[in-house]
């Protein structure tokens, strides 16, 4: 195991020691905001929890403001993926140090994650939103005018731990202030975030570093960062300090270490391979305090997460289905551009701009298939969606060195267009079932097995490339030999413009180096469909019309 990771494991088992004994100390309160239920709750005309989030404004204007939060901070995940190349010029840096930026946010939001319910249970909702969008901001300045990679990373962690707070406080303000028959186009609303800001990201990205500099990245968000902190302060309303929820230090450990070791370790096996000891001893220490977690929730009064949650069949249904989904659904965004950038020799600008056409389609449907799931249900959704991300994802397996720019576009926005129907409908079915209490320990559980699922599916995806690779260059080689006619006839035609041997059997080499690339992409792509197959088969058990969510 890593310097780092051990590192990592200290420092946020520490952080939350500290903030632990800081709540202890605090007085409780002397009114505790009552959770809302019953008819009036689900009827509530503003910003009126239901989930006991009390009155925390105006409908349109609290929309408005975490929407614009969850955006930035979605869209500084993504920008900087392009900018890490520069970045390691500029601060002197090995590859595998340099992605410590994109490692540690991902662990940092790891670790949040299952907490923020008791975040949200202990802070008032105005509070806790102002301190992450605060977070978020410093260390969006840090990382402009950083002038080493440890100032960097710590600005980026920062970062990490605002856009963890927020994005799951927008989850629970959306199920709070909507009733169970409109949820549909609130939570389509909020998809526009969740789906636009990480497909415009590489292009914008692109575009930038093509023609300045990667600290203007944070330069954008920083100011969108600063007019949503000064929009939230003004149009959040206070709401009393909540009840002294107790944080279960011993869950919280728990699951520091059990979600950190296996999101770093399915990391890492995408790049290091499955069979690197550092990959090993993270998966194994994560998995069995992912086990000591588990036990430790279903015996605390006080879980850090909820697993009875899953004493609602079609939330787990839902978990499982968005889990799959989310495992396919990066296929196209890991593939893709190895694919266009590495063999097609495309810009990153150019291979960007192909996904910006999908991004597009994807934020205009997403409301619409809100308002649809409001009407029908999830089920009829998820089939339709399903089916055109089966059909566009098996097309993605048939990819040659000359298949069009123009062909590739269209079929990303078809695939877009079928994942609109997908990820917030079920979602939200899933949310629906539970009763209002549980809002935020559903969230939570549903965003970290995702968060979970989306690194084994790239971890996955990759090593499939990579292996089958590997398969399709030993073949190739096999029949490279003086026995096969056609392999003869193009050394003859290399031989006329390139009279040294050595140079036609190098690039002999490289064109059999490139071909199984492409097949080996195009092997990855066949086993995401499978993956959206298994999925299609549990969507028909999803139910065909909406249901009411539980009272209690």
């Amino acid at each position: 195991m890593s310097a780092f990771f051990t590192g990592y494991i200290v420092f946020a088992v520490f952080v939350l020691a500290v903030v632990n004994i800081a709540l202890r100390r605090r007085k409780p309160a002397s009114a505790a905001v009552e959770t809302a239920g019953g008819a009036g709750a689900a009827a509530a005309p503003s910003g009126q929890g239901q989930g006991g989030l009390g009155d925390i404004g105006s409908r349109g204007k609290v929309v408005a403001t975490v929407m614009l939060g969850a955006f930035v901070a979605i869209l500084n995940q993504t920008l900087i993926n392009v900018a890490l190349p520069h970045m390691m010029q500029d601060f002197n840096v090995e590859t595998a140090t340099i992605q410590w930026l994109v490692t540690g946010y991902m662990l940092v939001n790891g670790v949040l994650i299952p907490i923020s319910p008791f975040l949200i249970a202990k802070f008032p909702t105005k509070t806790l939103f102002v301190s992450g969008m605060s977070f978020f901001s410093i260390g969006a300045f840090v990382c402009s005018i950083a002038p080493t990679f440890a100032v960097m990373l710590a600005g980026r962690l920062t970062q990490a731990v605002g856009a963890g707070i927020i994005m799951q406080l927008m989850m629970v303000i959306m199920l709070s202030i909507f009733p169970p028959e409109r949820r549909g186009v609130a939570m389509g609303t909020v998809g526009i975030a969740m789906m636009f800001a990480p497909a415009i990201g590489p292009t914008l990205s692109g575009w930038l570093i093509e023609h300045y500099t990667w600290r203007l990245l944070f330069y954008v968000v920083l100011p969108i960062a600063i007019v949503d902190l000064v929009l939230a302060s003004l149009w959040l309303k206070k709401t009393p300090r909540k009840g002294n929820a107790v944080l279960d230090m011993q869950g919280a450990i728990y699951s520091t270490i059990g979600f950190g070791g296996v999101l770093y370790g399915f990391s890492e096996a995408g790049s290091k391979g499955w069979g690197q000891a550092e990959v090993a001893v993270s998966l194994v220490v994560g998995a069995l305090f992912l086990v000591l977690f588990t036990w430790r929730s279903l015996c605390s009064e006080h879980p850090v997460l909820n697993f009875r949650v899953f004493r609602y069949p079609v939330f787990t249904l839902s978990t499982v289905i968005g889990s799959v989904i989310n495992m396919a659904m990066f296929a196209a965004m890991v593939l893709l551009p190895v694919y266009l950038q590495n063999l097609r020799g495309f810009t990153p600008l150019d291979a960007g701009l192909l996904m910006l056409p999908g991004a597009i389609v994807m934020a205009v449907m997403s409301p619409i298939s809100g308002w649809v799931f409001d009407r029908i249900g999830a089920r009829a959704l998820a089939i339709v969606g399903l089916i055109i991300t089966i059909v566009t994802t098996w097309e993605f397996s048939k990819l040659t060195m000359d298949t069009p720019y123009s062909h590739l576009i269209w079929l990303y926005i078809f695939r877009m267009f079928g994942m609109s129907m997908l990820g917030m409908p079920i979602m939200t079915e899933g949310l629906n079932a539970l009763p209002r209490h549980l809002y935020s320990h559903g969230t939570a559980m549903a965003n970290t097995l995702r968060q979970v699922a989306a690194s084994l599916g790239t971890a996955f995806l990759v090593t499939v490339m990579s292996n089958r690779t590997k398969f399709h260059v030993e073949h190739y080689r096999n029949e490279m030999t003086e026995n096969n006619p056609f392999l003869m006839d193009v050394v003859s035609q290399l031989k006329q413009t390139i009279p040294s041997h050595e140079a036609v059997v190098q690039l002999l080499y490289g064109l059999v180096q490139q071909r199984a690339t492409v097949e080996g992409i195009n092997d990855a792509f066949f086993v995401a469909t499978g993956l959206t197959v298994l999925a299609l088969m549990m969507a028909f058990f999803l139910k065909g019309k909406k249901h009411k969510s539980p009272s209690a």
